[in-house]
């Protein structure tokens, strides 16, 4: 009888375990086109460098290569234009005052606060301030030839040459990752409503708690619904061979919001159907169907996202939901109430995923009776 306890927190902490290799593998496994990319750009950069330029040991070529790129692809034109200027920056310095001061640890802080200094006249993001200090102290520690300066700045813009070229080369993936990811929200928002039904018709206090805090652990997801969107809208501005898909990228972008929306409604109506079953209120049997109904049209919305479509052909299902909610018995219970109104929020949120404006999405439902 003392096993079995033992066994319950080893076998979470097995399962937990397991599942976190899994994300782990699969973040792996979506981030090595830009690992390969960086390495083969390195690659390149000391090639050109060391075997084009007879340059005898080229490291800032690889390395800024690899920074410009990096394994995220926001924003890449603008890493490179920062790394380049920052690495130049700071070799300059750096070069400068080995020559006129030599080495040692206040010539150390003179250059970087030097070129940080120079890198904010310049109007530098954060990459570039901190690139500028860190190819400082390098030449400034580790490299006291000022006769290869040129060569060390040669290296610096090889490097971001190569990494603006590379960039101009990206996988499909980002593209299609706003619409799988806004289709993730969707399958949320879809469980959470089917959870909520189940508790609108067996009123278990627990299972409610359980299903608020599961509710309010999902910001995460608009979150990586917004960083999709965004890096995606870099992608196609940083290649010319993805500018066809920009419109399509930014009908994606408009549907952030709508579900922004339907989520927080959902987690709403989650808090109201918990608060409900505290106080045991029971909801009419109307509610729970109507609700799984909602479920089923918000997997069809979702379906239709994934597939790369504006969700047209879940319009129908949407307003058959709408019209339902309008049709459903009233209650004085406040809390019933409230999840009515959430129920048609989802519904007016959701209608503008498949092409409707939002004055149209609201009006597209009737007034409840």
């Amino acid at each position: 009888m003392q096993a079995a306890p033992a066994d319950g927190p080893l076998e979470a902490m097995w399962s937990r375990g397991r599942t976190s290799m899994r994300v782990r593998v699969a973040r792996l496994r979506s981030k090595s086109f830009a690992i390969a990319q960086c390495a083969l750009a390195a690659g390149v950069a000391w090639l050109v460098a060391s075997d084009l330029l007879g340059h005898e040991t080229p490291f800032f070529a690889p390395i800024a290569a690899v920074v410009s790129l990096g394994t995220s692809y926001g924003q890449r034109l603008r890493r490179v234009a920062e790394v380049t200027v920052g690495v130049a920056v700071g070799v300059m310095l750096g070069d400068l005052l080995v020559y006129w001061l030599g080495s040692g640890w206040w010539q150390v802080s003179l250059v970087v606060a030097l070129a940080m200094s120079l890198a904010f006249l310049l109007d530098g993001g954060p990459l570039l301030v901190t690139q500028a200090a860190v190819q400082s102290i390098v030449i400034t520690t580790l490299i006291a030839d000022p006769g290869a300066a040129f060569t060390r700045w040669t290296d610096a813009l090889v490097g971001g040459c190569v990494a603006l070229v590379a960039a101009t080369v990206v996988p499909a993936a980002p593209l299609r990752r706003p619409r799988e990811q806004a289709s993730e929200v969707l399958r949320k928002v879809s469980a959470l409503l089917r959870a909520a039904a189940d508790v609108m018709v067996d009123g278990e206090v627990e299972h409610a708690l359980e299903l608020l805090a599961d509710a309010r652990d999902t910001d995460y997801l608009i979150q990586e619904l917004r960083a999709a969107a965004d890096e995606g809208l870099d992608v196609v501005a940083s290649s010319p061979f993805r500018v066809r898909h920009k419109g399509g990228l930014r009908r994606m972008v408009e549907l952030v919001d709508p579900l922004d929306r339907s989520l927080r409604s959902t987690r709403v109506l989650v808090r109201q159907v918990a608060v409900a079953a505290y106080r045991r209120r029971p909801f009419p049997s109307s509610y729970p169907m109507v609700t799984r109904e909602l479920a089923a049209a918000v997997d069809a919305v979702a379906d239709e996202l994934r597939a790369d479509r504006m969700a047209i052909a879940a319009q129908p299902a949407l307003l058959a939901v709408g019209m339902a909610t309008a049709g459903v018995e009233r209650s004085d219970a406040l809390s019933v109430e409230v999840v009515l109104a959430q129920l048609r929020a989802v519904v007016a949120d959701l209608l503008m995923l498949t092409g409707m404006g939002q004055l149209e999405s609201t009006d597209a439902l009737p007034p409840p009776r």
